[in-house]
């Protein structure tokens, strides 16, 4: 059994999604980063980063004591290697995954974070902020989109890259992002969209945003 701290945000939904495609059970514990749980001393000790998501996967392969993690990027590693699942054992596939998962985490991750909360959530309106980031999002879309042009999935086979990256597109409209200007990326986004592991997550999310 896996224990997953977790709010709906993108990089919790990334864990959700993975969880899902892997069949595996976990029990979900909400961490309401609206209301300042993310601080709670508990929630510290598996998180010092002060941020969602964390996991304690209790049935580590080998055995064993449980073990916790925090940072998007390393469950969804740790969860593939676990599983065998989404993360190609081909040498080339294997790196050409773990770029565009670094990628993720990097770039697209951060940058699209602060399109959102400069352009929605900052009390002050800072014409300079928002631009740069929505500049910064369009490049990093139109980076995507090109790697799109000639495969179903952003490493060929669908694995933990896409995983990574789909959650942080959902949220196209908050970065005031038309899909249908990026027809490779609006392509991949609905066939992922489409996969129930990925429908389960999201309607779990909104099931705990309602809580």
């Amino acid at each position: 059994m896996i224990d997953l701290y977790y709010w709906p945000a993108p990089n919790g939904h990334k864990i959700a999604m993975m969880l899902e495609e892997c069949d595996l059970d976990y029990n979900i514990h909400t961490v309401n980063i609206t209301a300042g749980d993310q601080f709670r001393p508990d929630f510290l000790k598996l998180s010092p980063n002060n941020r969602i998501p964390a996991i304690v996967d209790h049935d580590p392969v080998g055995g064993g004591p449980p073990i916790n993690l925090f940072e998007s990027g390393a469950i969804l590693l740790y969860l593939a290697e676990k599983t065998g699942r989404f993360f190609p054992t081909d040498l080339r596939e294997r790196y050409c995954a773990m770029k565009w998962l670094m990628w993720q985490m990097g770039g697209l991750g951060p940058m699209a974070g602060q399109n959102h909360h400069f352009g929605r959530f900052a009390p002050e309106k800072i014409p300079y902020a928002i631009d740069r980031y929505r500049r910064e999002t369009v490049r990093l879309y139109g980076v995507l989109d090109g790697a799109l042009a000639e495969k179903k999935f952003i490493a060929g086979d669908f694995c933990i890259a896409d995983i990574a990256c789909y959650p942080w597109i959902a949220r196209y409209e908050w970065q005031e992002m038309d899909l249908n200007d990026y027809a490779n990326i609006k392509r991949w986004f609905d066939s992922i969209a489409a996969r129930p592991a990925t429908q389960i997550a999201y309607a779990m999310g909104e099931s705990v945003r309602n809580i």
